[in-house]
Parts: structure tokens; C-alpha cells; sequence
């Protein structure tokens, strides 16, 4: 799909909503217009020196309400996660698989290096995986340097990696986004893991009542 266009009136009233500070998010909210369309064309257009104070106190206030927010989350996470068991890793192992891994074949892929590195460790600390099989992948695309990626992936999982490492290159360009591509991780023989990750996701769903959801609706 090509890039949403929008008429020629409302980039006039993106760029006057800039001129005179406006973020991203509020002239989103403002014109009805999604936030990566008005980010694309504020591109290159300055804010008139005498709307720049606003815009500074307004970006200086979102920048301490996001810092607070940030400070009660990790109070909660704190209060919440005093220590992490193995039997909790284990669940939080079969969690990341759901969401991030195949259904016929233990194949887990991810771009996110701390992801990837918590699940590399689940696997050999806490499943006691043998370091022989597990087999790591990369994908990248055409723009991704492979040496460097290499050596960052080789980096997060702590396994060596160099130019025998399977890599799969996709076309097109994504080196903003994906810097270092995806990490694909495979356990030899994994079907016994595999069935296991599954029916821990399945017993944990076992426990919640199919009216919850709408109980606390109704009760709302």
C-alpha cells in the first residue's frame, strides 16, 4: 500500500497548526489525521519564532508528565517483581513463544535484542536447552550490513556467530527500523519444548472464566 494522501487544504492547516507549535499529537487530534501523516509533512517546516515559547513548554511539560508516569510504572513493576522464580521464567518463556514463535515448528523470531536475549537464557538456564540445539538465524534486509549484524546478534545471545551463520536477506530497505535485522531461533528436536510451551499457554487460559470479560463490563 502507497502512502496516505491528504488534500491540499489540510497540509495548508498541518503547516499553519505547526508554524504556531503545535506536536504531532495534537494536530492528530485536531484534523482527524493519523500521527506518521502529520509527521510526514511537518517535515521541514519551523515553528515562527513567536509561537516558540509554547512550543517549548508544551514539549517540556509532556517530557515531566512522561518522566512521572514512568516513575509510578516502575514503583508498580517494583512492588510487583521482587525476584523472578524459574518456574515463573518458565511461564514467561511459554508466553514469549505464543506470541512470537511458529506453531509446527520450534521457531522463534524477534528484532528485539533484550526479547531475544531474556528467551536465549530461558531456554539454556531455566529449560536447560544444550547450547548444540539451539541454532541461530538472521534476517535481514538488502541495506543491513551482514557483518554487522553478525556481530550484534552473536553479541545479544551470547553463541557464536560468524560467516557460517545462516542469513536470510529480504528485499527492500528497513535499516531505520530494523538496524540489525531479526533474530531466528530454532531448538533442534524441539517438538517435546514446543508441546510443552503450548499446553502451559493453554492451562494458564484454563483458569479464566469465559464470563470475566464480561462481568466486569456489566458491572462497570
Amino acid at each position: 500500500m502507497g502512502k496516505s494522501r491528504i488534500s491540499y487544504e489540510k497540509e495548508k492547516e498541518i503547516e499553519d497548526l505547526r508554524q504556531k507549535g503545535y506536536s504531532v499529537p495534537e494536530i492528530s487530534r485536531i484534523l482527524v489525521i493519523s500521527k506518521s501523516t502529520v509527521l510526514r509533512y511537518c517535515k521541514g517546516i519551523s515553528i515562527l519564532p513567536e509561537f516558540k515559547g509554547r512550543w517549548l513548554a508544551r514539549r517540556n511539560a509532556s517530557k515531566i508528565i512522561s518522566e512521572k508516569t514512568w516513575k509510578t510504572a516502575e514503583g508498580t513493576a517494583a512492588g510487583l517483581v521482587g525476584s523472578v522464580s524459574d518456574k515463573e521464567l518458565k511461564m514467561i518463556g511459554a508466553a514469549l513463544y505464543w506470541a512470537e514463535g511458529a506453531k509446527r515448528q520450534f521457531n522463534f523470531i524477534n528484532s528485539n535484542p533484550e526479547m531475544v536475549k531474556l528467551f536465549i537464557h530461558i531456554l539454556l538456564n531455566v529449560y536447560n536447552i544444550p547450547v548444540n540445539s539451539i541454532k541461530v538465524s538472521i534476517r535481514i534486509f538488502e541495506d543491513i550490513p551482514i557483518a554487522g549484524a553478525i556481530k550484534f546478534w552473536s553479541g545479544i545471545t551470547n553463541l557464536k556467530l560468524d560467516d557460517t551463520t545462516e542469513i536470510n536477506i529480504i528485499k527492500g530497505s528497513k535499516k531505520g527500523k530494523l538496524p540489525y535485522g531479526m533474530c531466528r531461533i530454532r531448538v533442534k528436536k524441539g517438538g517435546l519444548l514446543l508441546k510443552t510451551f503450548f499446553a502451559i499457554n493453554k492451562r494458564v487460559i484454563s483458569f479464566i472464566s469465559p464470563h470475566s470479560s464480561t462481568d466486569r463490563t456489566a458491572d462497570s
